[in-house]
């Protein structure tokens, strides 16, 4: 090891077609301090993430609000897969999107619960192009953070659904399968193939180069990593021991999402046409887990810090049938208080947030200095509709996972004012990020109970 030599935090790993970028070595901390002094200010410290996860339909609410606030509660049966996560995240009730509601526009609930979540803004009723939100408060962080990265956003989802045409109640398709907006006529679509999220990641910017390194992989069933072996191997020349043995540790994890990434495609195979394509994966779940795992890699690389991900779109009708829920969520959803039905929800909730355990423990078992990606890190996960039979906007089940580097205090429920606009909470977090805003939809203010 080259006991001198230091590197910048920006380093890739290059080949043909090929850019991987380099999670946070030991080797790269002196040149963060250095870049800092240069720049006459103090170490800022590791980058914060901003993370919103979406799930549908609200929940079943009795089973997802602890009864008791601050810090000595008891995790209802939703929250129960999050027990080991407890003191990592922070649970808010009372916030609300009133934007939401009908405002005389009618039905549509599911429509304006995706494209007001991160908008703060009543959508335009229309199955036509001439659709109208807001901007979204992950834009709004891009918009000023994301030159710092190689990806301003990363947009993912499980669902792929129509991009136009009417999906509910003469809303368009185009604010229920999106919830970024660049601006408030333009929806940012996610991706939902896994290996165009890998690529995105990992694949040159040079498009005919990245062509020529997809051809060559297929033929020779080669990896991404195999074309930057070489650029691999002189660089961990100089690394010291803790330093080979984390970048070790990464370029497995890369080889093995690959790995996944190329299952899932020759699962799906070809069908004639009018037939309807089989699923990518071979359960949902493993469809979720891959997408989380390629998010915790853009994170832990500083490939991003700003993400939106989709677990599946409001008003999916999607059923659960392997934990014994084979009717669908959205039916489901319209229980008009029947136990059992309710008992089937709070199930698929259950499911849910055990893939966000899933998620978190990625995040939490990556080293940070002195601490994890996961402290580094703001994840908002919840749903745009409360109770999901009478499709209300208020009391929004709202969790936020991680510290955001050391600026929001976790491990507690909390309670707001009833109705508190849910983007009062987006500004601040923004600030947290080091993208303020004086506003976003219809915010009226900071909401600093997190800190």
């Amino acid at each position: 090891m080259n006991k001198n030599w230091q590197i910048p935090r920006r380093k890739f790993l290059r080949g043909l077609g090929t850019i991987i970028a380099l999670p946070m070595l030991d080797v790269m901390l002196p040149s963060m301090s250095a870049f800092a002094a240069a720049a006459g200010s103090k170490p800022q410290g590791f980058p914060k993430r901003l993370a919103f996860v979406y799930v549908p339909q609200g929940k079943n609410m009795d089973d997802w609000t602890p009864t008791a606030f601050g810090e000595d509660y008891e995790l209802p049966m939703i929250l129960q897969p999050l027990k080991d996560f407890q003191k990592d995240f922070t649970l808010l009730t009372g916030l609300a999107h009133e934007q939401a509601n009908s405002m005389g526009d009618g039905g549509g609930d599911h429509a304006r619960a995706s494209a007001t979540y991160l908008t703060g803004c009543h959508p335009k009723k229309t199955a036509g192009a001439d659709i109208k939100a807001g901007i979204s408060v992950d834009q709004i962080a891009a918009g000023k953070i994301g030159d710092q990265t190689r990806l301003p956003s990363l947009e993912l989802s499980c669902d792929e659904g129509q991009r136009a045409g009417s999906c509910d109640s003469g809303y368009s398709c185009s604010y229920q399968f999106n919830l970024s907006w660049k601006s408030e006529t333009q929806p940012v679509n996610p991706e939902v193939n896994p290996r165009a999220v890998f690529d995105r990641l990992f694949a040159s910017n040079d498009q005919g180069e990245s062509k020529a390194a997809q051809s060559r992989r297929a033929l020779f069933d080669q990896s991404v990593l195999d074309f930057a072996m070489d650029d691999a191997r002189q660089f961990q020349k100089n690394l010291g021991a803790t330093d080979r043995r984390k970048l070790d540790e990464y370029l497995t994890a890369v080889r093995e999402i690959e790995l996944r990434v190329q299952r899932a495609e020759k699962f799906q195979g070809t069908v004639p046409d009018g037939v309807v394509a089989p699923e990518m994966f071979e359960n949902y779940e493993q469809q979720i887990r891959l997408m989380f795992d390629m998010l915790a890699l853009a994170f832990q690389t500083d490939s991003t810090r700003v993400s939106t991900f989709i677990m599946a779109h409001d008003g999916s009708n999607r059923p659960y049938p392997f934990i014994g829920v084979s009717d669908g969520h959205h039916d489901l959803s319209h229980h008009r208080g029947d136990l059992h039905k309710k008992a089937l929800i709070a199930k698929i909730n259950h499911f849910h947030t055990t893939q966000l355990a899933y998620f978190l423990q990625k995040l939490k078992s990556v080293k940070e200095g002195d601490g994890t990606l996961l402290d580094n890190c703001m994840i908002v996960y919840g749903s745009g509709i409360s109770d999901g039979n009478q499709h209300l906007h208020e009391n929004l089940p709202v969790l936020i996972a991680g510290r955001g580097g050391g600026s929001i205090t976790p491990g507690r429920h909390l309670k707001v004012e009833d109705k508190t606009p849910m983007t009062n909470l987006y500004l601040s977090l923004l600030d947290r990020m080091g993208a303020p805003a004086e506003r976003v939809g219809d915010s009226t203010g900071k909401l600093e109970v997190i800190a």
